[in-house]
């Protein structure tokens, strides 16, 4: 099959995106030839079969030549593809979902977001099939919806840690600082530790703001490390590139994601895939974690969250060990980027 891809960026170094790098290496694998279509693109290191075509964010370019790129490409390159798929932007199903249509050409839809508004209803309409991880990430109703999880690369987030075997014990928060992801609670729950006489714990808030609301919530949480007194305890690390995060999950001992309940937050599952034990809000999670050892909160309650940390950091380093097992036993049957990409191309197939 000839596939055309349409995403935000192609960038192996982005924080944020860098994954798709992953997701198009493993398409190249399933398909006779790959385009695709960015906004912008950045450093990239693809098969011979993959050719990757920009908008020209990366150069300045303004929206409406983007808009005129788009429709370049996509007849342009119309005799090298035969299906399409557009990851997250549902906006590309808008523009050219018509003349998709019109070419005979098969067309699908990633879409992983609580949101509805009017460009996805649009998109539904025009896609030929929906791809989606988990009920709570697609909230439109329809019937060309496919729920197929996430896809993790297991062969770059590989269990080979070893947790417990360093004298703090280490949290991770990975994502976008932001309000809705609860990151104060984190550093509430740390402080009620340190002033029960817990004082072997170090948190890395890995991730950066993105919005200018984001921006003034890291300096709210920066605050409230200060007023607790928590500098020893509580690092900003900022952002690192996707490429490098595994090294991230590799060096900890415990991964946190306060996020409501929505859909399947890859970082939990790329912990999980690392063999990484991890507390969590979302009860998307419940089927995934259960019999697992309570680690989901039944509430955004900073006591319960401390509670939690401290027995994971004191339970005996096997114990530890075990669970994590257990987690990436779960990602591997059931969350490979392999078997995701797979779906999708059994899907698109023409």
């Amino acid at each position: 099959m000839k596939l055309l891809i349409l995403t935000q960026k192609v960038d192996i170094n982005d924080d944020l995106l860098g994954f798709m790098h992953g997701w198009i290496a493993e398409f190249a694998k399933r398909c006779d030839q790959v385009t695709v279509v960015c906004l912008e693109k950045g450093m990239f290191d693809l098969p011979p079969n993959v050719r990757v075509l920009s908008l020209g964010k990366e150069t300045g370019k303004s929206k409406i030549k983007y808009l005129i790129n788009f429709y370049k490409q996509i007849w342009r390159q119309r005799e090298n593809y035969e299906a399409v798929l557009a990851h997250m932007n549902a906006e590309y199903m808008v523009l050219g979902g018509l003349i998709w249509r019109l070419l005979g050409k098969k067309t699908g839809l990633w879409y992983v977001h609580r949101q509805i508004n009017l460009k996805l209803r649009l998109a539904e309409k025009l896609a030929d099939v929906i791809f989606t991880a988990s009920p709570e990430s697609f909230k439109l109703k329809s019937a060309k919806l496919k729920i197929i999880g996430h896809g993790i690369n297991l062969d770059k987030f590989k269990d080979n840690r070893d947790i417990g075997s360093e004298t703090n014990f280490k949290i991770i928060y990975v994502g976008r600082i932001s309000r809705i992801k609860n990151q104060q609670l984190l550093i509430e729950a740390i402080n009620i530790l340190r002033e029960k006489g817990v004082v072997n714990l170090k948190v890395d808030f890995v991730g950066r703001p993105i919005y200018q609301e984001d921006e003034s919530y890291r300096n709210e949480l920066i605050n409230l490390a200060d007023k607790y007194s928590l500098n020893n305890y509580v690092n900003f690390t900022g952002s690192v590139p996707n490429k490098d995060i595994a090294e991230v999950y590799r060096r900890a001992d415990l991964s946190v994601n306060l996020c409501p309940t929505g859909g399947l937050d890859k970082a939990v599952l790329e912990s999980m895939a690392m063999g990484l034990p991890v507390i969590v809000f979302n009860k998307a999670f419940a089927p995934l974690l259960k019999g697992s050892g309570g680690l989901i909160l039944t509430d955004l309650s900073a006591p319960e969250l401390a509670d939690k940390i401290c027995a994971l950091s004191t339970a005996p380093k096997e114990e530890l060990n075990l669970i994590g097992r257990s987690l990436r036993k779960k990602i591997v049957d059931q969350y490979s980027l392999s078997d995701l990409v797979k779906k999708i191309v059994n899907q698109l197939g023409v």
